[in-house]
């Protein structure tokens, strides 16, 4: 007869290996095979721009200009509607399409073949999972250089959307360009986890918010950390945009070699957004003075009911009319994330994990980044300074915006002309990691 103490101890050994199971099984995202726009403020749905050729929406029909309306029965009202039902498409899952064109409404069935997963020459890399605090199991990517013993590692933290950190094949940004190189010549293990709902990875992205966010990133660091052929003294966490804020803090908490921040900020979230909103309606041409009255009247109260009262954009605008005109904003999310994520994100001390942090420190901050500003960038210098932090870097690059592009002003950011791409964009941040890690650098062209 089984005691009650071997019982529950099997018991809980049972519970322990389904969840482990739980965390490695995710299926795989699909492919739509198209270029698809989602829906706009005007109208819903989302557009067809481009189909492969003998794709599966090729083959049901389906032709450029038609208008996705419903799939699996669920209307894409809006565009966090789209991203969430399309991240949720698992290959070899059929899905129902209702399909508008002109004035004809078509219904099809289709079976999308999974997103081909990226390659590297010489590296290997292994797609993972992890499981969170919060119980969503996310997917990791790991890649590694393939020769025996312990590696230096990286850690990618990225920022706030909802997109994916994985190096598809046909991506081709320049924020995938930093990704592939950061891959292909650090020669250092590279760790990446999607956000829940994004990629292979369970949840809901839009709906998800900012401390099941750091909950997954702490996951996949605890993992990084016992994986046996990475070295858990020469871990570095590079973080970009919101994920440059965070990598002080998972430094500190982790033990972590170094931190390497790009496009970063210091202040609060409150604090950010109205310098957001200010530098915006001077590139609008907006006197000073009237800057001051919008400023007043609106942006403020708009900001402070929702950060500081906790209240969605809808409730903000019920009580204050007059800000419709002024928020553009969902009502109940900002940049694809909802409310909470910004309210718990106010209340999170950011500044206080730069002043607790011990390791090196390097800071890339474009001179055109019109999101993250420069004097923010220097409070972190100051506050380490001020706490006798010996080994930091702060590094403006030349007309570098937020989105690893150069421009010619932050204003040509702002109204989303064409940039360029160069080389020591990526190479800046691959170089600080080798250096953390006790590595040489590789010589770039300036």
């Amino acid at each position: 007869m089984i005691s009650k103490k071997s019982f529950l101890f099997q018991v809980l050994c049972f519970l322990l290996l389904g969840a482990v199971l739980h965390a490695q099984k995710l299926d795989r995202r699909a492919s739509w095979q198209a270029k698809i726009s989602g829906p706009s403020s005007e109208q819903i749905g989302a557009v067809i721009q481009s189909i492969t050729e003998n794709s599966p929406l090729e083959k049901a029909g389906l032709r450029p200009q038609d208008r996705i309306l419903k799939i699996d029965e669920v209307l894409i009202s809006s565009d966090e509607v789209w991203t969430e039902m399309s991240y949720g498409i698992r290959a070899g899952s059929p899905i129902k399409l209702e399909v508008l064109r002109g004035g004809q409404l078509i219904r099809s069935s289709v079976l999308l073949p999974a997103i081909e997963k990226e390659q590297h020459a010489g590296i290997e890399t292994l797609y993972e999972a992890v499981t969170s605090v919060y119980g969503l199991s996310q997917r990791t990517i790991i890649t590694k250089p393939k020769r025996p013993g312990r590696q230096a590692a990286i850690i990618l933290i990225g920022g706030l959307s909802c997109s994916s950190i994985e190096n598809y094949p046909g991506r081709n940004s320049n924020w995938a360009k930093v990704l592939r190189d950061l891959v292909e010549k650090s020669d250092m293990v590279v760790m990446r986890v999607e956000k829940p709902g994004v990629g292979d990875s369970e949840g809901d992205c839009s709906r998800s918010d900012f401390r099941t966010d750091v909950a997954g990133f702490k996951a996949a660091i605890s993992a990084l950390k016992s994986k046996p052929y990475v070295d858990p003294d020469r871990i570095i966490v590079y973080g970009s945009s919101m994920g440059s804020a965070l990598a002080p803090l998972l430094a500190n908490e982790f033990n972590l070699a170094g931190v390497i921040s790009d496009g970063t900020f210091f202040k609060t979230w409150y604090e950010h957004m109205l310098e957001i909103e200010r530098r915006i309606l001077q590139f609008k041409g907006l006197s000073e003075p009237e800057i001051v009255r919008q400023m007043n009247r609106y942006y403020i109260p708009l900001y402070y009911g929702m950060l500081i009262q906790k209240k969605t954009y809808q409730q903000v605008v019920d009580e204050y009319p007059a800000l419709s005109e002024y928020n553009y904003h969902a009502p109940g999310h900002m940049y694809g994330r909802p409310v909470a994520y910004y309210q718990q994100l106010q209340d999170f001390d950011l500044a206080g994990a730069w002043e607790k942090v011990k390791v090196p420190v390097r800071i890339m901050r474009g001179t055109n980044d019109w999101i993250m500003s420069s004097f923010d960038n220097k409070m972190i210098i100051e506050v380490l300074k001020r706490n006798g932090h010996q080994d930091h870097v702060l590094y403006e690059y030349p007309g570098l915006d937020h989105w690893n592009t150069i421009h010619q002003t932050a204003k040509d950011s702002f109204e989303g002309n064409p940039g360029k791409w160069e080389e020591n964009i990526s190479m800046q941040i691959v170089n600080w990691a080798r250096e953390i890690a006790g590595l040489s650098t590789i010589p770039v062209q300036n």
